[in-house]
């Protein structure tokens, strides 16, 4: 238990590295505000260069968790509590250390954008992979939510459109249309990347085999697997129809498995955007 606690937090803090690294190499530099408190911090920064946006955003955090509290209640799990504050350190951090001399890695906003947001939207994926958030937005979302009933999707774009469009005030429309370019890309990256980390393989196998298929499958592979019975129309012979759900590397030894044993079997494959339950992801996830 501890070390699937410390692995969940290890990959925190890498996705909040990412997403803090993409805010100081690219968005901060060109002043592109991309939604959420990050996108707040640098408008307030642009104002006052003497406030960091990591210390911006650390203050803005404590005081939406506060209010959060105060209105909604404990609904906020420490993991998101740890992501959303440990990514205003490093953004704070990183400034601090001004390892680009306050350059942006480019200075054409194209590039800046596709690549801070792509970069961004790999880090907040794996964040939220492991069943937290960076806060901020997700925080005023909820709160919103709780006052004018607007669904937490709908009250997110609002304040993120919101942010784009204080962006566009403060660094002219040509700088807004980026950011808001950023917050439809970065929704559509990051389910790309929560999926792409979620896909295992859904296999059904019909082999003469399947003692031996099914034993590598719990013995070699440890995973688990159901036989069906079966019978075939054409051949009107009684048959078993082995199933199991696999990850990609796991599947990839099984295929080589049933190659060696029964290279007649049948395989369907499909893929399973989310498997919950042992083994894989729990059904009950905790915050």
């Amino acid at each position: 238990m501890k070390n699937n606690k410390f692995k969940e937090y290890l990959f925190i803090t890498i996705g909040v590295f990412l997403v803090a690294t993409s805010v100081v190499f690219f968005f901060q530099p060109n002043n592109i505000a991309a939604g959420g408190t990050t996108g707040i911090a640098i408008i307030i920064n642009s104002f006052f260069p003497s406030l960091p946006v990591g210390l911006l955003m650390l203050i803005m955090e404590v005081f939406l968790y506060t209010i959060a509290f105060i209105v909604i209640g404990n609904k906020f799990g420490a993991k998101t509590i740890y992501s959303g504050c440990t990514l205003a350190a490093i953004i704070w951090i990183l400034e601090k250390l001004d390892l680009m001399g306050g350059k942006a890695v480019t200075n054409d906003l194209l590039l800046a954008s596709l690549f801070g947001v792509f970069i961004s939207a790999i880090g907040m994926g794996i964040v939220f992979n492991q069943n937290a958030s960076t806060g901020g937005t997700d925080i005023l979302a909820k709160i919103i939510n709780k006052f004018f009933h607007i669904e937490i999707g709908k009250a997110l774009l609002m304040v993120d459109f919101l942010v784009t469009l204080f962006a566009a005030a403060s660094f002219g429309v040509e700088k807004g249309m980026y950011a808001l370019l950023c917050v439809v890309i970065n929704g559509f990256t990051i389910d790309a990347v929560i999926e792409g980390l979620n896909m295992s393989k859904q296999i059904m196998i019909i082999s003469k085999k399947n003692k031996e298929i099914s034993e590598f499958i719990i013995q070699k592979l440890e995973r688990g697997c159901t036989l069906f019975h079966g019978k075939g129309v054409y051949s009107d012979e009684a048959t078993y129809i082995l199933y199991t759900v696999l990850s990609r590397k796991e599947f990839i030894k099984l295929k080589q498995h049933i190659k060696e044993v029964d290279s007649k079997a049948f395989i369907t494959v499909s893929d399973a955007h989310e498997v919950l339950g042992e083994g894989f992801k729990d059904i009950i996830e905790e915050g």
